[in-house]
């Protein structure tokens, strides 16, 4: 819609790049085009305004088949006004010059006349071909269509053209549609049961599997827990063996050690015998040495002794007799002298000489 402005008596018009605008006074046109702005005087004015940009028409309109099923088509007729001028002298595209409001409703007109012509061609093809053809012929419905609204001469007549035509879909009623999909379902139903059934078999022929695996490896455990066993068994036997070759081996060597020790023992005590028996020997005869020179030499002394007394007087030896007595008593603290022991004394003197 163009945007209309008001100054004083004057109004202004400014148009849009999607609308095609004629402005005529006494039946003469001024001026047309898209996206036009100018000023005018709205009591000598006409104006009309036409849009030329594509617009979407979505159709949805009932058929029936061969076989008296009815189907529900639903479909887009994309089209747009090809040649303004001649649509403005063939549709009511009027607007107030005052305001800028639309005086009519010509784009109705042409959406009633799109859809009448599409259900047309459509029509008659659906009612050619039974219920279950006619829902897989979408392709050729919407060519149907297409080719009818691109030849209509009524059409090119108001200046429209179709830009596309779509058939989005083509459905039965409800209770038709899910009778139709019973088949489809059970047959997809069989197959996903035949899938289930294949997967439980194989489900159990896995588990079968493994149950053999399992029971496998078992085994394998057992006869490996045996080998272990033995295994173990002949390492504790040969580690016995060996602790005992060892002990053996050792005891010997104790023994032939305390041999060698005790022969060296015995050695060393044979030769400390011999060396303590030597030495007492040694030791025996240097004393016997000794001895004997000693007995010579208190001989000798003695010889000399004597010799020397011999040449003495006798009152010599008896004073030197006294003085050895004297050497040989024991220590007088008081001396009593009696009579008789003095008369006993010079008595034994007397005698002795």
């Amino acid at each position: 819609m163009a945007d209309v402005s008001r100054r004083l008596f004057l109004r202004h018009l400014r148009g849009t790049p999607t609308s095609w605008v004629r402005h005529s006074t006494g039946g003469r046109v001024r001026r047309e085009g898209t996206g036009l702005s100018f000023w005018y005087r709205p009591l000598h004015a006409v104006l009309s305004e036409v849009p030329v940009d594509d617009r979407e028409l979505p159709l949805l309109f009932h058929a029936r088949t061969s076989d008296f099923a009815d189907v529900t088509v639903q479909a887009t007729v994309t089209y747009r006004v090809a040649d303004p001028a001649l649509a403005a002298t063939r549709l009511d595209f009027s607007i107030d010059p005052r305001t800028g409001a639309a005086r009519a409703r010509p784009l109705d007109q042409v959406a009633t006349l799109l859809a009448e012509l599409a259900q047309q061609p459509a029509l008659d093809l659906l009612a050619r071909v039974p219920l279950a053809e006619a829902l897989t012929t979408i392709a050729g419905v919407r060519e149907a269509v297409s080719a009818a609204l691109g030849t209509e001469p009524r059409l090119a007549d108001i200046g429209v053209a179709v830009v596309s035509a779509r058939v989005v879909a083509i459905r039965p009623e409800p209770e038709l549609e899910r009778a139709l999909q019973t088949p489809t379902r059970e047959a997809v139903q069989v197959d996903a049961d035949r899938a289930t059934y294949a997967r439980r078999a194989q489900a159990v022929e896995q588990e079968r599997s493994i149950a053999e695996n399992e029971l496998q490896n078992k085994i394998e455990l057992a006869r490996r827990e045996q080998q272990l066993v033995e295994q173990h068994g002949a390492n504790t036997r040969r580690r016995a063996e060996l602790d005992a070759a060892a002990e053996l081996a050792a005891a010997q060597g104790k023994a032939e050690r305390e041999t060698v020790a005790n022969a060296a023992a015995a050695e060393r005590a044979r030769v400390l015998s011999a060396a303590e028996a030597e030495k007492e020997r040694t030791l025996s005869a240097a004393k016997a040495d000794g001895v004997r020179v000693l007995g010579q030499a208190e001989a000798e002394a003695e010889t000399a002794k004597l010799a020397a007394y011999a040449q003495l007087p006798v009152e010599v030896l008896h004073a030197l007799a006294l003085r050895d007595l004297a050497g040989q008593l024991p220590q007088i603290s008081q001396l009593t002298v009696t009579p008789d022991l003095l008369t006993d004394l010079l008595a034994k003197l007397g005698g002795d000489r």
